[in-house]
């Protein structure tokens, strides 16, 4: 098995082994959307008509909850040390560990969210692209909460800076995640819309582990 492989299975396995990340992140998911009915009112329509921004924007604050820990578990045992002087690249870490959080973390996410839409009668026929629309911008939602988890390793309140960083970044995703939703009831259908957000995911597969990378290097320097 390469060491790539590796890295993610170890990663994976600890994930669903401490279970206490996952389990957070989800439970806050399912808070979040259960309370909201009871803020808004019984007025279906209304629900019905943000059900997918809800969602969608639940989801991205849910995901925020698991960020912190990407690295800083293995920066503690010195572990992150070593695997800077693996065999293989600095920016091949980040990509795995981008890749673990995102299996572990937006893959469960998704699939909550068909189930948690019925509490906001989202209609069922929007329900299968709500599904493809995060399935196209959770990685997004990973790899570049890689780069702010990378710049605020070690610092104090690093939950609070990490979200100040990041959560700008993860606009284009939101708009583009929504508005595929929006567009799949208007003439011009949600191509377009899917077509950005998956080059936004690409992007950020892209030049989220060299930025990360880059920061992590400084932060062990």
């Amino acid at each position: 098995m390469s060491p790539f492989l590796s890295l993610l299975g170890r990663d994976l396995r600890l994930a669903y082994r401490e279970g206490g990340a996952v389990g957070t992140t989800l439970g806050f998911y399912l808070l979040v959307i259960v309370l909201l009915p009871l803020g808004l009112g019984p007025d279906l329509n209304l629900l019905s008509r943000i059900a997918a921004g809800v969602l969608w924007v639940a989801l991205l604050l849910a995901a925020l909850l698991s960020l912190p820990r990407l690295f800083e578990a293995d920066h503690e045992d010195g572990a992150l040390e070593v695997m800077a002087q693996a065999p293989i690249p600095l920016e091949a870490v980040v990509a795995a560990k981008a890749i673990a959080h995102w299996l572990s973390t937006g893959i469960p996410l998704t699939l909550m969210a068909p189930v948690l839409g019925l509490l906001l009668n989202l209609d069922l026929a929007l329900t299968p692209l709500l599904v493809a629309t995060m399935l196209l911008g959770t990685p997004a939602i990973s790899f570049l909460g890689a780069i702010g988890a990378a710049l605020t390793l070690g610092t104090r309140r690093g939950g609070l800076l990490l979200a100040l960083l990041v959560l700008p970044l993860y606009v284009p995703t939101l708009i583009f995640g929504i508005s595929a939703v929006g567009a799949m009831m208007g003439p011009s259908g949600p191509g377009a819309s899917i077509m950005i957000l998956s080059a936004i995911s690409l992007g950020a597969m892209v030049l989220g582990p060299v930025a990360a990378a880059a920061a992590l290097r400084a932060q062990m320097g």
